[in-house]
């Protein structure tokens, strides 16, 4: 790539999309167009840019060097009081902005329809946040990272609170306090880490060794923020109301990429620059990433609205994440970050799959719908496909995520594995049953009669998403790959190899 700054560019084009939009709207006015015509023309022009922004990201797929260590395609510029505009991409952050430049068109596309008002803000708000998810997986600055980490809160809470459903202030605002208050004491944790340190350079705080006293402190602090945003038990409690309320596209970025930076911050932050503390809570992060396999598990299968139910369910797998990454085991490190990339895909094609029965029939109960491969029998297929991986079908990348974490987990801890074992049977019940009550049995409610199968729009935005799944579950080397490097170096600082 030369001296061309491509993360830079990678990151900031959608935020310039966003202010081409905001400039051209403005200088136009209504133009003799009424707010419909014009919020097309906007959304259209959202996705041009965020399909920009897709394809320069595939242009650092295809530079980044797999077996090179450290991190590449580096810019580094001062910004102030030794604080520094950096970026740079591992494996692990390299695979998270490509899941965030896959996702952001297709959720554009997905709302092409159902979303009726404020249609230009809508699309301003999904570029702004596609440039703050991206900035975090590729912030070499803890200050830069705390920024970027920070600002996507902003848009995301507007997209809840504006296009949402009928609670959608109260979720909003409860969204935004959980993890808003979570990340402050983060923000302590940098200024304290900033001031011994004598910098907020990621790769020098990596390597610097703070006393083991201080390193707990500090990683509680950093675990305050982490465990909201994955999110962990207890803290989880926002993310089912968030869902609910969100509108699909919404829930699509929510599940599929913020979700993420939970895992991420762990295996950026919290293992090597606190391998002590990390080694001593080990034990803490078994028990809670058990609990809230089997405990969203249960909770998942008494719920009566699909979107809340794969809301706990994304709980449930989350929680394998960080099983995965607190074993200590290169199997399990891999494992982990190939959930992240594997429940990104999964989970957005349902609650895509969800949008489509609710744009048609405009509720989420499952008691409304039964009998649907009667009318839709291609949907009835997409979802199959779609349960199964979320269940971890071998041959989806479902399995392989769940099967590593396991794995890993085993040789730290039998009783922790033994516990996520358990987790995976309640999913194979509660999906299932889901699936059972909506789509197969005769058609009771009336209202169904009349209901279409996919059409254009969900095939474009669904198609994607199947062909990723059923790639990494046949070929996970394409990950592990990419991902060698980075799960090697993050376990050799908290062993010390």
């Amino acid at each position: 790539m030369g001296n061309f700054p491509i993360l830079t560019a990678v990151t900031f084009l959608p935020l310039a999309g966003a202010l081409l939009i905001m400039l051209v709207q403005t200088a136009t006015g209504s133009n003799g167009q009424d707010e419909e015509t014009r919020g097309r023309q906007s959304l259209m022009a959202g996705l041009i840019f965020s399909a920009a922004t897709f394809l320069a990201s595939l242009v650092m797929l295809v530079s980044f060097e797999v077996d090179a260590p450290g991190y590449q395609l580096v810019e580094e510029v001062s910004w102030f009081a030794g604080i520094q505009y950096k970026l740079g991409i591992d494996g692990m952050s390299l695979l998270l902005i490509l899941l965030t430049t896959l996702l952001t068109p297709i959720s554009l596309i997905a709302s092409y329809g159902t979303v009726k008002h404020r249609l230009t803000e809508y699309t301003i708000a999904f570029l702004v946040l596609e440039t703050f998810m991206i900035g975090v997986f590729c912030a070499m600055d803890l200050v830069l990272f705390y920024v970027f980490f920070e600002a996507g809160l902003i848009p995301m809470f507007i997209i809840i609170g504006v296009w949402g459903g009928a609670e959608r202030i109260y979720s909003s605002f409860k969204f935004f306090l959980y993890t808003l208050l979570g990340s402050l004491f983060m923000l302590a944790a940098i200024v304290f880490m900033y001031m011994q340190a004598g910098t907020s350079d990621i790769t020098v705080l990596e390597t610097y060794a703070f006393a083991p006293e201080v390193q707990t402190w500090l990683w509680l602090a950093f675990f305050a923020s982490f465990a909201v945003k994955l999110p962990m038990f207890p803290v989880h409690t926002w993310l089912p109301d968030a869902h609910v309320q969100a509108p699909t596209a919404g829930s699509v970025i929510l599940a599929g990429v913020l979700l993420k930076m939970g895992g991420y911050g762990f295996l950026r932050f919290s293992l090597p620059m606190f391998p002590d503390a990390s080694q001593f809570f080990q034990p803490m992060m078994f028990a809670l990433s058990v609990i809230a396999i089997v405990y969203a598990s249960l909770v998942a299968f008494r719920q009566t609205d699909m979107k809340k139910l794969i809301a706990y369910s994304s709980v449930a797998h989350m929680g394998f994440v960080t099983l995965g990454i607190f074993s200590f085991t290169e199997v399990g490190v891999q494992g982990a970050i190939f959930q992240m990339i594997s429940h990104g895909l999964i989970s957005g094609a349902l609650f895509l799959i969800v949008g489509m029965v609710y744009d048609r029939m405009h509720t989420r109960e499952i008691a409304a719908y039964g009998g649907l491969v009667n009318k839709m029998p291609i949907y009835a297929a997409i979802f199959m496909l779609f349960t199964m991986a979320n269940v971890g079908l071998p041959g989806t990348s479902g399995f392989v995520g769940e099967i590593l974490t396991m794995t890993g987990a085993f040789q730290a801890s039998t009783w922790a594995a033994a516990g996520a074992a358990l987790g995976v049977i309640f999913s194979a019940v509660y999906m299932l049953t889901l699936y059972r009550r909506t789509v197969f049995g005769p058609v009771t409610n009336p209202a169904l009669e009349n209901i279409t199968d996919v059409g254009k729009k969900d095939l474009i935005t669904i198609t994607p998403l199947i062909i990723g799944t059923i790639l990494l579950g046949i070929t996970p080397n394409l990950v592990f790959d990419i991902t060698r490097e980075s799960s090697l170096r993050a376990l050799q600082m908290i062993t010390g190899g």
